[in-house]
């Protein structure tokens, strides 16, 4: 018996031991996002001048008012964004648990080019999650206890959703709503579509703004809602910003909400408030 309680007493020193060398080794996503950081910052092209109204000339109204009345003439375009959450709520999907998450993004202007970061815990242990979008290819990971990973999308699917969430974020980045990769179609005073293509592919969604000059949603049929069991499903998609505030002079939105609109209701599954965006140049 006291052999058999000596093995066991060994058994758990060890698993403890284990336990707290994974606690303080750094995570397999925050080591991939702290090089992907590190090389993003590196390779940034410089920005392209000031934004002008010669820039606006051939842009619907309601865009040319985003940028009249959200004070960007004649300051500096941004080379690309690194906006932090840090505390947003997030669901794991319909009638599931909420959890609190960190969420950290990088967006380029140059071409279509983006990273997120998520870092959070389901049922106390570590989730972590890595989004990437890099020449035309779409990825998301997602790892249980900083090792273990849970899924891995990646496919054609992948490719469009990113695309078609880079040009959602685009009056994030207001750099992106001026690129000639994006085309604009007019159909009401408030009311823009806007379709981009890049890396042969195409995405469109429609941006909505107010009268004061603030984009206020962008809703799309180009993405697929991809579950944790690897499922897809299309579903048509809204990403809603309000709170604008001024950052650098400018009019920025601080609260951004993510919806599916599912046949049997919608689903608000990312609402993250006072987000810090650091522009680029």
């Amino acid at each position: 018996m006291r052999r058999s309680s000596k093995v066991v007493a060994i058994v758990g020193i060890l698993l403890v031991a284990v336990i707290l060398v994974m606690l303080l080794l750094p995570s397999t996503v925050q080591r991939k996002f702290s090089r992907i950081e590190q090389d993003f910052l590196a390779t940034m092209a410089s920005s392209q001048g000031l934004f002008t109204l010669e820039d606006l000339e051939d842009k619907p109204q309601a865009v040319r008012d985003f940028f009249l009345k959200g004070g960007y003439i004649g300051k500096p375009k941004m080379s690309g964004l690194k906006a932090v959450f840090e505390k947003a709520d997030f669901s794991l999907g319909q009638g599931k648990d909420w959890v609190v998450i960190t969420y950290t993004q990088l967006n380029g202007a140059e071409q279509p080019l983006r990273y997120a970061q998520i870092l959070s815990s389901i049922h106390h242990l570590p989730f972590e999650g890595l989004d990437s979008y890099v020449q035309g290819v779409g990825a998301m990971e997602g790892y249980l206890a900083k090792f273990f990973r849970l899924f891995n999308q990646k496919g054609e699917h992948m490719d469009r959703a990113c695309l078609v969430t880079y040009l959602a974020e685009a009056f994030f980045l207001p750099s992106v709503a001026l690129s000639p990769l994006i085309e604009w179609e007019e159909l009401s005073a408030l009311e823009v579509k806007a379709t981009i293509r890049a890396f042969g592919m195409e995405g469109s969604g429609v941006f909505t703004f107010a009268e004061t000059g603030e984009m206020l949603s962008f809703t799309t049929d180009d993405r697929m809602a991809a579950g944790f069991d690897g499922s897809l499903q299309q579903v048509r998609w809204t990403a809603a910003c309000s709170d604008y505030r001024s950052v650098e002079g400018l009019s920025v939105p601080s609260t951004l909400k993510a919806t599916w609109h599912y046949p049997e209701g919608d689903l608000t599954y990312f609402d993250g408030k006072d987000v810090k965006i650091s522009y680029l140049y």
